[in-house]
Parts: C-alpha cells; sequence; structure tokens
C-alpha cells in the first residue's frame, strides 16, 4: 500500500532511506510521503526501525545511503530556519534536573523568537504542573507535560514525537492526545509521531506507515487500511477439520484453526482470493469486521498460519496427567 503526494503538499518525504550498523541493516530502503496536515503515525514492532528513522529525518544521523527532506530541506543540511519550525519530542523527556519548571521555559523561550508563552503557560496548566517544581521531582507524566509544553510553545510548523506516551498512566496519555487534537485545529500544522498504542493511533492519526522488519510494509491513509485488511470465518459441518494443508493465499497474513472453524486474516482481497476461500470446502465463508489493532497486530504479525503460543505446554501437560 502506498500513498503519493504532490511535492508541494509534503512536508516529510523518503527515497530509499536506508541505515546500517555495522552489519545490521536497521532500516531498509524506505521511501514515503508525509503530507501537511496529517497526523501521521509511523507504526512497527520493537527494532523495526523508527527511533533510526526519525533521527535520520532530523539529520541526527547520517544515512548508508538514500536521502530524506523535511520542510523541503534535505535532513542532512536543515538550515536553522528550518530546524526552529520543527518540534521534536522524544520518549526520554530529556530535561534539566536541576531547572524549575518556569526555569525550562524561560530557557527554552530564547532560542526560538516565536516562542509563544501562553501555549507554554497552557499546557503546563493542563497537566496540572507547580511552576516552582523542579524537573527532577517531576513524575514521568509530568515530565512528558513539560517536554510537550517546550516543544509546542515555538509553534512548530511540523511535530515530531518519538514513542512520547510510553510508559505515561492513563490520565497523562489523555493529556497528551488532547493537546495533540488542539495543535492540529490547524490545516498547516504536521504531526509525525511513533507510538505502540493503536488505540491512540486510531484516536488522532489519519494516514499510518508501517514499518516490519525494517522495511515499509505499507503507507497510506487509517481508512484505505482498514479497507485492505480484511477477516473471514470459516466453519465446517459436523465440527470436519480445515484442510490440513492451506493453498497459496495472497496477502494472506495469518490463519487461526479451531474445532470447526478456520479464521483467516488478508491483505489486499480481490475476487481471486474469494474464489480460493470457496476452495477449501467449508459450509459457510462469513467475512467479519475487523479491529484496527486487530487489523495492525495481523499485518506487524508473522506471516503464515499460527498456533496459540499454549497449546504445544497445554498438549504436554495432558500427556503428563495420562501418564
Amino acid at each position: 500500500m502506498s500513498a503519493h503526494t504532490d511535492s508541494r503538499d509534503t512536508v516529510i518525504e523518503t527515497k530509499g532511506l536506508t541505515r546500517y550498523f555495522g552489519n545490521r541493516k536497521a532500516v531498509d530502503g524506505v521511501t514515503m510521503s508525509v503530507p501537511r496536515g496529517s497526523v501521521f503515525a509511523f507504526l512497527g514492532r520493537n527494532g523495526s526501525g523508527k527511533t533510526t528513522t526519525i533521527r535520520m529525518l532530523l539529520g541526527l544521523l547520517e544515512p548508508t545511503r538514500g536521502s530524506s527532506a523535511v520542510l523541503g530541506h534535505d535532513s542532512r543540511r536543515l538550515p536553522p530556519d528550518a530546524r526552529a519550525r520543527i518540534g521534536y519530542m522524544s520518549e526520554s523527556h530529556t530535561l534539566y534536573d536541576w531547572m524549575t519548571v518556569r526555569q525550562c521555559g524561560e530557557y527554552q523561550s530564547r532560542f526560538y523568537p516565536r516562542w509563544n508563552e501562553r501555549i507554554f503557560r497552557s499546557v503546563v496548566g493542563h497537566f496540572r504542573l507547580d511552576p516552582r517544581t523542579r524537573a527532577g521531582q517531576l513524575s514521568r507524566g509530568e515530565r512528558a507535560g513539560l517536554s510537550l509544553a517546550i516543544t509546542l510553545a515555538p509553534e512548530p510548523e511540523l511535530l515530531v514525537l518519538d514513542d512520547p506516551a510510553l510508559g505515561l498512566d492513563p490520565v497523562a496519555r489523555r493529556s497528551l492526545l488532547e493537546s495533540m487534537i488542539y495543535v492540529t485545529r490547524g490545516d498547516s500544522r504536521t504531526i509525525f509521531f511513533s507510538s505502540h498504542l493503536l488505540e491512540d493511533v486510531e484516536r488522532v492519526a489519519d494516514h499510518i506507515g508501517i514499518l516490519d522488519g525494517s522495511v515499509l510494509r505499507a503507507c497510506c491513509q487509517v481508512e484505505t487500511f482498514r479497507a485492505r485488511v480484511r477477516q473471514f470465518l470459516l466453519r465446517y459441518a459436523g465440527n470436519a477439520a480445515p484442510p490440513a494443508q492451506l493453498p497459496t493465499l495472497p496477502g494472506l497474513l495469518h490463519a487461526r484453526r479451531s474445532m470447526g472453524e478456520l479464521r483467516l486474516s488478508i491483505a489486499a482481497v480481490n475476487d481471486q482470493t474469494k474464489q480460493l476461500l470457496r476452495t477449501l470446502g467449508a459450509s459457510s465463508v462469513e467475512e467479519l469486521p475487523m479491529a484496527f489493532d486487530d487489523a495492525m497486530i495481523g499485518y506487524l504479525g508473522d506471516r503464515g498460519e499460527r498456533r496459540f503460543f499454549l497449546e504445544d505446554t497445554t498438549a504436554l501437560e495432558t500427556a503428563g496427567g495420562r501418564s
């Protein structure tokens, strides 16, 4: 799946972006476009290359090959005025622990001519932070709130968030999401964020990119992704067993067997796919609604037929009980 946009409406663009660490390929030929005004969720399992990609986009890490451009500038040579239009927040929420909340804001404001003190105070108030408290005394959620206030106050055109909600409690996560939604009320503001929290992604994102094994597997609108990943339930009369060997099903994400049933998750379903399903001998073939998180997990999981990870353990325990 891919989405192409006019370069004039593109905030981030990569072409074959690749990065090795020694012999290990961390990012493999990523080509994507992020539309202006979008909330773009960058998804993938741990170690898939999300943070490495973000660091290359911001010019913090050199690519092995390929290129990326942000706000129309080569990422390797971002000028100061372009950097001033980018707000970056990492999951580590790095702060000067000896400074108070107020001092953190005052210090950062010196580097940004467009610093908006009203926004800084509004976010600090939203997270209920005492301006007199030192950063080193803040909880993880409070640190995230202060980091967000510092990131939003310069009124960046592009907001880059690297797993900002990691480890936050539900209240802090909700505050973070509400702030993100507030920021994107204007069509010219773009958010690019990575996350493992699919519920949050579904709530705020309108575009997604999916890294799987360092390769970009999908880049499209959320609604396009929903439409392309579908689930089918095949039922077999009299609890008969599904075929021992499945034919090659293009786009098969995973298959799960149970008594008299076969559940399949498939991407890019077409008429050929439906014809193949009818050859599997089921008494009925039903298409089921598929939740966004189920579709995403299916897309990121191991391809092909899958067994419940405790099945072997259960079988051993049963055998042990009989002996």
